[in-house]
């Protein structure tokens, strides 16, 4: 087990659809150790895709403050209501924005062991799955982020989407 390095944006694999995981091998619960090492390595992490740290699986460890959360090819099942408020990336560290969530959502998804679930989710956990759930579809935070403002965190200054955006597409 190791910490990975998370990619930054503008890192072209950002954009990419993740693979679905076809069979839970050593391999897979590799993966998901080295990402959760890579999530707890610093504190206040609450998720990461394997996109991010460069493999690309439907994979995502999630930890939003009741314990590790493992998702294999999750699938959203349900989603209702709406909420909005602040989000950031692990891999735009440094920067927050508003973005507009369902606030109640139903995934099907697989355990490291093979076994189908269903997760029921609210509030706080509903958005990081969605947030993450995005990472598997190369679709970024800063793409649902409302009025166009992105703050930087220590200042709370507006930062320059739309150069943030740029970063990100697609070459």
């Amino acid at each position: 087990m190791s910490e990975k390095e998370i990619l930054p944006f503008g890192d072209p694999i950002l954009r990419k659809k993740a693979k679905p995981v076809t069979e839970i091998t050593p391999r897979i619960h590799k993966l998901l150790d080295d990402m959760a090492d890579t999530l707890y390595a610093e504190e206040g992490r609450a998720g990461l895709a394997a996109p991010q740290i460069g493999i690309l699986r439907r994979v995502i460890v999630m930890d939003c403050g009741d314990g590790l959360i493992e998702l294999i090819n999750p699938v959203l099942l349900e989603q209702a209501g709406e909420q909005t408020g602040p989000e950031a990336c692990l891999s735009y560290p440094g920067y927050t924005g508003i973005v507009k969530r369902a606030k109640y959502v139903k995934i099907r998804t697989l355990t490291r062991e093979g076994k189908t679930i269903v997760m029921e989710a609210e509030d706080y956990l509903a958005r990081c799955i969605q947030h993450e759930m995005d990472h598997l579809d190369g679709i970024l935070y800063i793409d649902h982020i409302q009025n166009g403002e992105l703050f930087v965190n220590r200042t709370e200054r507006r930062a320059d989407l739309m150069a943030a955006l740029k970063l990100t597409q697609n070459v």
